[in-house]
């Protein structure tokens, strides 16, 4: 073994999904305990929706961070390190999927864009600030941005913008069915208050 080789296995971490499950679900509960502190308020019905963001959080991480695939019958492991080279981490190439037809490409597609599509529907819905579809796609871009990022620093995962433009698109889809429920109902009841002053 080079002396390049052992630098890269000695730096090398290897996580479980319980692991990052346990660390997402700790950081949540600070965050949220923070939260209630500073409002001085506190929903069981808020945090019950809140739950919602947790949720899509946790199953992103789940697929987006370990392989699909068991291993006796195990989610493998997630491996923090870096890679020789960089460059054979990241790819800049919008679309390339369409020239480099790899196996499961299409799978990969339908997947990066349905895991994202709860993003835009419950976002919106958790978060008031998110009041447009503009607002919604742009906070699922840099959550989804965010994850390509972080995934320069684990073993055997790529950081591709294809995956942020599938991404975005589920939340964009997302977006549009909240957005067209919410205009659909306001529209419905401005019908019944004239129905009711007339």
């Amino acid at each position: 073994m080079s002396i390049r080789n052992l630098r890269i296995t000695e730096i090398m971490i290897e996580i479980t999904y319980f692991q990052l499950f346990l660390f997402i679900t700790i950081i949540w509960i600070i965050t949220r305990c923070i939260i209630a502190i500073k409002s001085k308020t506190f929903s069981v019905k808020c945090e019950c929706r809140q739950l919602l963001v947790y949720v899509c959080i946790v199953v992103i991480c789940r697929f987006v961070f370990f392989a699909f695939h068991l291993e006796n019958g195990k989610i493998p492991t997630l491996k923090i390190g870096f890679e020789d080279d960089i460059r054979d981490m990241i790819s800049f190439i919008p679309f390339y999927f369409l020239a480099d037809r790899y196996d499961g490409w299409k799978m990969n597609i339908i997947g990066n864009i349905i895991m994202f599509i709860p993003v835009g529907i419950v976002w919106p819905i958790c978060f008031s600030r998110l009041y447009t579809i503009r607002k919604t796609i742009f906070a699922g871009a840099v959550f989804s941005l965010l994850i390509e990022v972080t995934q320069l620093f684990c073993l055997g995962r790529h950081t591709d913008v294809d995956d942020l433009i599938l991404n975005t698109s589920g939340v964009a889809i997302g977006a549009c069915i909240v957005f067209f429920i919410r205009r659909k109902q306001k529209k419905l009841k401005g019908k019944h208050l004239k129905e009711v002053k007339y």
